[in-house]
């Protein structure tokens, strides 16, 4: 088993992929040969629900930049979605040089520190086009200075089995004496994408409190033609991407909802499980705390199952090089 170290693990997205053995949509994603020994983050609640799931042999609460290199054990992996608030399509506003920017330079560090055989780091689309591309080159220099042979790719989510639209960049770096040129594994499902339907069984639920309001749906509507709106989602298609905002979904924004009704003109956000199964978490993935830290987790979360078919390529490579 090759041991792994998960940087900004949060409530373990990328964790449950390289692990596998999971059930999502009746499939069965195969146990890898991978370990978890040490999972860090600094949100104590995403903590919480990676501790009711996995057993690291080491969970700590901390501000990466704050741990020392020597503080984490070796590993032959390491693998993190360094935040990407900064980088982030959505509010293209920010400033891209702030402290959260900044943190992949401490992913570097621990990597460079640590040298295990592999790497590999999860962000939003909009880095690879930041600043024509500036910031995106830096961050491959980084890896590479590094000591690492980095392939990137910008990969959909949809295209892997996973019912929603999420296109993320993918690096992968293998240390340079392995002498390997990784390619990202083939889409699985590219032209047939698993619908919306798999994670929301039956539109019409009884808690009331996932529905919106005659006065926010009134808003919605007499809202100005140049405003933003809700966007209803079609079950017999992926859903667009959820965010960590979805405990505050509104009809006036660009978020997934669910039509229910569309004479009566009911809408509904979507609950946490069915949040939790659009991003591909098994129905046996438990969350810790409230319905909002829940919904906070799953929205930051890194799909699963795209995640594994990642890390399955990754263990093929190491594979063959044992073999060598």
């Amino acid at each position: 088993m090759y041991k792994v170290v998960s940087l900004f693990a949060g409530c373990g997205g990328c964790d449950q992929g390289i692990v596998g053995d999971f059930i999502f949509n009746n499939k069965k994603y195969e146990r890898l040969p991978f370990d978890l020994t040490y999972a860090m983050d600094i949100d104590q609640k995403a903590l919480d629900t990676h501790m009711l799931n996995f057993h690291a042999s080491i969970v700590k609460r901390a501000d990466v930049c704050e741990v020392e290199s020597s503080e984490i054990p070796n590993c032959d992996v390491i693998i993190g979605g360094f935040p990407c608030q900064s980088f982030s399509t959505v509010n293209p506003t920010k400033d891209p040089f702030d402290a959260r920017a900044n943190l992949y330079k401490q992913m570097v560090r621990i990597v460079k520190d640590k040298q295990p055989l592999v790497f590999i780091a999860e962000n939003v689309k909009g880095l690879k086009t930041l600043h024509k591309g500036a910031i995106f080159k830096r961050i491959c220099e980084a890896f590479e200075e590094a000591g690492y042979t980095v392939t990137h790719s910008l990969l959909n989510a949809a295209d892997y089995g996973v019912p929603q639209k999420r296109e993320r960049v993918i690096l992968v770096g293998f240390r340079n004496d392995l002498n390997i040129e990784f390619e990202f594994p083939g889409e699985t499902n590219k032209g047939a994408w698993v619908p919306l339907s798999v994670a929301v069984p039956k539109l019409a639920i009884d808690e009331q409190k996932y529905y919106f309001s005659e006065k926010a749906v009134l808003g919605m509507k007499n809202a100005k033609p140049n405003m933003k709106r809700g966007l209803w989602q079609k079950l017999d298609e992926p859903c667009l991407t959820v965010t960590s905002h979805l405990a505050k979904v509104s009809l006036n924004s660009r978020d997934p909802v669910l039509l229910v009704d569309p004479h009566k003109e009911l809408y509904r956000r979507f609950t946490p499980r069915e949040a939790a199964r659009i991003q591909s978490f098994p129905d046996s993935f438990e969350f810790s705390g409230s319905e909002t830290d829940a919904y906070r987790q799953i929205g930051n979360a890194v799909p699963p199952v795209m995640f594994w078919h990642i890390a399955k390529k990754v263990a093929d490579y190491l594979s063959d090089k044992c073999v060598e």
